[in-house]
Parts: C-alpha cells; sequence; structure tokens
C-alpha cells in the first residue's frame, strides 16, 4: 500500500526518540570567562535550563548559578571582568527581556540580582569594552516602549546612569570609552540614516546614508580599541556586503574582505586590540578565511583534527585559550577547550551524548534554479536506506517535506538540523530553500522578495519542490509544507493560493492576515516599520491595505482543501494569537477542517521542551496520517505540556483515545 511506503521504507531504521532530538541537551552553551579562570555552561536543573560553572582547572567543582524555573534561561554571558555571569529571560514568551547578575562568588543557588527591573521593558546591549570591564551601555524601553533611552550599567553595584534619552532612534554604535559615537534611524525610503554623535549631541545631517535595497546589508560593524578604524559591513555601489576599515583621522576606507556569493557574516577581532583577525562567509557552507597569520596557523590545526564543521565561541582576554564547538554533521555536535600553548585539544561536553551511534543523515547542499534563472541555495536531508550510492538522490521517490525557515530576513544554513534529522527519520525527504528574500546572498536577492510574498517568494518553493520532483526525489502527491513565522505563512499560502500542490501543511505562529500583522507589531519596531511597508505592503494607504489583503491567506480560507496543523503561543508579541484565530475562525465557517493548538504559556515558538515535544509529536502523528511516514506514538507527552487543543482533536492519531 502507498500510505505505508515511507514507513516501510525506514522500518529496519531504528526510530530516534522525541525526546533524544528536542529535549535538553545535556550542555548547551559553553564559555571561558575573559580571565580564563573558570569554565560556564547551560544544563538542565528541575528540567530547565540553566547557568553552571567550574574552575578551568577543576570542572568537577561544579556550582549551579541560577535558579530558573519553568521557562529555560535562553542566553547568558560573562561580565568583561569576570566577576559576574549575566542572564536574560522573559515572562512566557513576552519577548520583554529583562538582564540579570549572579556573582562568581555565590553560594549554589543564591538569588539572582535583576539589573533591570522594570515592568513591560526589552533590554538592549548597546555597547562593551575591552578596557572599562565593569561597565555595559545598555538600552531600556521603560520610559517609551516605542524607544531605547541608553544608560550606563554599573555590572557590580547595579546602577544605572542616563547617557542618551532617546525619541527617534533605531540604534546607535559606540566606542570603546563606552562612549556614543554614532544614532541610526530609518528615512522616509525605508533606508538608513546614520549620524555622528559629537560631545552627546547628534548631527542634524546625517553623514551616511542608505536606500531600501541596502539598509538589510550595511552598517558599522565596531571601532578599534584605540578608536582609530571603524569597521563597516557595507553593499553600498556593489551586490554583497563586504568589510571594509575606515581611517576615523583621514575618512580614507580600505576594503579587507569580499565574496561574490555572499555578504561576509561574521568577524574573529583581537582580543585587546579590536583589530579584524579573521573573517567568514557563508553561501552553501561557511568558509573561514585568517588574515592573521597564527590564526590561520590555529585554523589549518583545528582543520586536521575536527570532522565537518567547526567554529570558536569563546575566547580568553590573552587569546591562549578557545571553546571550539565542532559539528561532525552526522553525529551530536560536541565542544573542546583549544589550549594554543600546548596545543592541545580536550573534549569538553557533548551536546546530545544520546544521539551518538543514532542514524543520523547527511545534508546535501544543493543549487536549485527558480523559473526565471535566479538561483536558489538550497539543503536537502533524505531518509535512511533510500540513496545507496550516497549521491543525494533516492532510489526511488520519497514523501517530503518542504520545511521554510522564518523571517522572511533569514535564512537556511548547513549543518545538524535536528528538525532535518527527525523528519528524515520518519521517512521524509525534507528541503529547505533560501527563496528570494532571504538574507546573506546580497541585497538583490533581499530585494526580489519586496512586496512578493505570496507572489515570487511562494513561486520560489513551488519551483524547489517541481525541482525534487523532477530529480525522483519527492513523490508529488506527497509533499507537505511546514514552517513557523514567515514560514507558517508560506504554509498557509502553500494551502490557499495553491490548494493542489501540496498534501499538507504545518503551520507554527504563521500570521493569516497581514493588515492585522502590521498592526499589532511590538512597539519596539516602529523605528524600523518603514521597511516593512516598503518590503511588504503599506496598511497606511487604501491601496496599500487592498494589497496587503490580497496576499492574505485569510479571505481564501474556504479554498483549503488539505489537513492542516496550526500551532501559536498565546503570548506571542510578534505574531499575536489572533493570527491563528482569524484564520480557525474562517475555516470554521467554510466547514474547511484544522487542528489548531494553543501554548498559553509560549510566545514566538516554543521554547519550553515538554511544549516542543508535544507539538511535535502532534505534527508526526499528522504527517504520518498524511503523507505516510511513520510517527512515535503520541503517548503520555501531552500531559507534561500545557498544549490546549482547540479543535480537529479527532484528525489526528492519538488524540482521541484511538
Amino acid at each position: 500500500m502507498t500510505a505505508t511506503t515511507a514507513a516501510t521504507r525506514v522500518a529496519d531504521t531504528p526510530l530516534i526518540p522525541r525526546d533524544h532530538l528536542f529535549g535538553n541537551p545535556t550542555r548547551s552553551q559553553g564559555k571561558i570567562s575573559p580571565d580564563g579562570k573558570w569554565v560556564s555552561w547551560m544544563a538542565p536543573w528541575e528540567g530547565v535550563m540553566n547557568v553552571f560553572m567550574a574552575p578551568a582547572d577543576d570542572e568537577s567543582a561544579v556550582r549551579r548559578m541560577t535558579s530558573a524555573k519553568g521557562r529555560p534561561i535562553p542566553q547568558y554571558f560573562w561580565a568583561p571582568d569576570s566577576q559576574s555571569l549575566l542572564y536574560i529571560r522573559d515572562k512566557e514568551g513576552d519577548e520583554n527581556y529583562l538582564l540579570y547578575s549572579v556573582p562568581v562568588d555565590a553560594e549554589e543557588g543564591a538569588e539572582e540580582k535583576c539589573l533591570t527591573p522594570f515592568e513591560e521593558t526589552r533590554v538592549q546591549v548597546v555597547g562593551g569594552s575591552e578596557t572599562i570591564k565593569d561597565k555595559i551601555l545598555v538600552g531600556l524601553n521603560n520610559r517609551d516602549a516605542r524607544f531605547h533611552d541608553v544608560h550606563l550599567l554599573d555590572l557590580n553595584t547595579g546602577e544605572l546612569q542616563l547617557v542618551f534619552e532617546n525619541n527617534e532612534w533605531a540604534g546607535f554604535e559606540a566606542d570603546d570609552s563606552l562612549t556614543l559615537r554614532w544614532a541610526v534611524r530609518q528615512n522616509a525610503a525605508g533606508g538608513t540614516d546614520m549620524h555622528e554623535i559629537v560631545d552627546g549631541k547628534v548631527a542634524e545631517e546625517p553623514r551616511e546614508t542608505t536606500g531600501l535595497d541596502d539598509a538589510l546589508t550595511t552598517g558599522m560593524a565596531g571601532y578599534t580599541t584605540n578608536g582609530k578604524i571603524l569597521y563597516w559591513l557595507d553593499s553600498r555601489g556593489r551586490d554583497t556586503a563586504a568589510l571594509f576599515a575606515e581611517d576615523t583621522e583621514t575618512g580614507e576606507r580600505t576594503l579587507i574582505a569580499e565574496h561574490d556569493k555572499a555578504d561576509i557574516g561574521g568577524t574573529m577581532r583581537h582580543k585587546q586590540t579590536g583589530y579584524v583577525q579573521a573573517w567568514n562567509a557563508t553561501y552553501l557552507r561557511t568558509e573561514h578565511h585568517p588574515i592573521d597569520p597564527e590564526i590561520g596557523e590555529a585554523f589549518a590545526w583545528l582543520r586536521e583534527r575536527l570532522e565537518g564543521d567547526y567554529g570558536v565561541m569563546s575566547r580568553t582576554d590573552d587569546d591562549r585559550r578557545w571553546l571550539v564547538w565542532n559539528d561532525p554533521l552526522t553525529a551530536p555536535i560536541a565542544s573542546y577547550l583549544f589550549d594554543r600553548d600546548a596545543m592541545t585539544l580536550t573534549k569538553f561536553y557533548t551536546t546530545y551524548p544520546e544521539l551518538e551511534g543514532a542514524p543520523l543523515q547527511p545534508m546535501h547542499a544543493r543549487e536549485i534554479k527558480a523559473r526565471d534563472g535566479l538561483t536558489l541555495p538550497s539543503y536537502l536531508t533524505l531518509p535512511p536506506q533510500c540513496d545507496d550510492d550516497g549521491d543525494g538522490k533516492p532510489d526511488a521517490p520519497v514523501p517530503m517535506v518542504l520545511l521554510v525557515h522564518g523571517g522572511p530576513w533569514a535564512r537556511d544554513g548547513y549543518g545538524y538540523n535536528r528538525t532535518h534529522q527527525w523528519l528524515a527519520n520518519r521517512g521524509y525527504a525534507v528541503l529547505s530553500v533560501n527563496f528570494r528574500g532571504s538574507t546573506g546572498f546580497g541585497k538583490n536577492f533581499i530585494s526580489a522578495g519586496d512586496k512578493q510574498w505570496s507572489a515570487k517568494m511562494h513561486d520560489d518553493l513551488l519551483d524547489a519542490v517541481d525541482w525534487a520532483i523532477s530529480e525522483g526525489i519527492a513523490e508529488k502527491e506527497k509533499v507537505a509544507i511546514m514552517g513557523g513565522s514567515y514560514g507558517g505563512y508560506a504554509t498557509l499560502v502553500g494551502l490557499t493560493f495553491t490548494p493542489e500542490t501540496f498534501a499538507c501543511g504545518v503551520d507554527i505562529v504563521g500570521p493569516s492576515n497581514l493588515e492585522t500583522l502590521l498592526e499589532t507589531i511590538p512597539p519596539y519596531w516602529e523605528p524600523l516599520v518603514k521597511q516593512f511597508h516598503e518590503r511588504m505592503g503599506d496598511p497606511t494607504t487604501p491601496e496599500g491595505v487592498e494589497f496587503l489583503k490580497s496576499i492574505s491567506p485569510l479571505y481564501k480560507a474556504q479554498d483549503i482543501t488539505k489537513p492542516l496543523l496550526i500551532g501559536q503561543g498565546a503570548n506571542d508579541p510578534r505574531v499575536k494569537q489572533a493570527e491563528s484565530d482569524q484564520i480557525v475562525e474562517a475555516m470554521e465557517r467554510h466547514g474547511v477542517p484544522v487542528t489548531y493548538v494553543l501554548f498559553p504559556d509560549e510566545g514566538h515558538g516554543f521554547h519550553r521542551p515538554e511544549n516542543n515535544i508535544a507539538f511535535n509529536a502532534i505534527a508526526e502523528n499528522f504527517l504520518a496520517e498524511c503523507i505516510g511516514g511513520r510517527a512515535e506514538p503520541v503517548g503520555e507527552v501531552l500531559n507534561a505540556s500545557t498544549a490546549d487543543i482547540r479543535n480537529g482533536r479527532e484528525n489526528v492519531k492519538g488524540l482521541s483515545g484511538d
């Protein structure tokens, strides 16, 4: 029977448990303190990811430094003076992140201090310093939710000193003395105006400006410690963003690095001077390019000893010890301590040791041609037991999930991807496409997606599906579409605008009505709203409203003929719950079945592992019903989550007691 083909093809391959892929890692986010005395990482405590540390020379003397419960800490970092650990945390997904501190000499489980104790406030780090190690600049929008006032924060006393009251600016650039040097705002064209700040006063006229086309690919990339060089990532007068060094005395600019197919993605700087030592760019895969000979030697040494991809995730101030991540691609990601004096590489941890020996599948980078000739960098993972010669094509077509990234001003990349591995293990080919509008491939690639949300951007996805079918990868009648945020919108577009293309869809926090989406964006996005209007559609004009309605899946809900699963966080500040509620209500009015799962303690995505596992349990059983792969039974995982199945319980095996 064709309905079981996908499941039977992979029947001899062990089923990777969901919690091995989506549960808490054993350790993650490893770091070395700037002074080199400590190592730190995140690990579960009472089922929630928290921060731990130990002396660098005695990793057995572990101390738990935080006591977060319920919701995991998303990110932490070391204070520049190595005297404290800092982390951010929001409330149930509302993205109002506050900054917390815990001193290194605190006893295990001691109460952390909130350094930004304000309601309805989102903190931003504006600037840090190599020479002033006990202070940073932070932006706080507690006075006006739209704008972040800049404060000097003493990391050890918690004292906040107002530096700049902000009533119009989208961002700032500071130098190593923690002096504001630039204020940035959007201009009428949706581009960027950059004004110099002298003696605390912003110049009336911008010194640098961009149009809309360069807005996402041009900006300052920081000063050297002595302030003599200002680095820029700049696409003006070219396509891809190149790295330039500006002499701050003469204004002369020197080209440091460029890539013909990709924007410069990042740099490695000298820990004391701030001068660039290496740079990277990612087209299909990430390329590391050293400038400093010693860094080049270190990279070459690591390259000989680590399989797959690697990168530097943390460094000491003296730069003699690095923490290096390694993605073997078909094994779990690991971290190593690299001693540059002794030239030794010591295993620090494996993120998911339970995946060692699991049947992880290789990812294949592909270039797919769109109908107008645009090249779409893409990534394909095949199910096990279907590609005997390893050429990246199955021996016979298989069901496929088109996995669409969010943003849309973001990108997919190469490497270990737990969603790819999960779906491939269940019997599906998985294809991720960098459709036009994605970032990282130059400004022309981004601009090709302007006002094309349900048009050429969607055509790119359709062209990728046609490619997969023509190449013998995908079964035409068994292609699902799935994604979060913009990917959720693309899912809804797929089922409404092209209802015969996909067998089913999984929409996670996807907008259904672009007019209401733009009406309800977070207030701190207001300084950037012109870019949304220029790239999506302008809701402030009658013509713009009509255009936004014309590309909103809500108004085509009656055209949906294939099964749809929707997941939503009740506290999502970007894509409000109303976006999912609206289309579910519209489908109900037209008698179109839908399964709708709401999480009352989540925001833009599902960050509690219990909730993520629960939704994926529903999703894989949903996909199995639609396109014939295998699924781990839902079992008891819903009991550990806050999943509220509001509609369509009967549409998914395991949700109705079957």
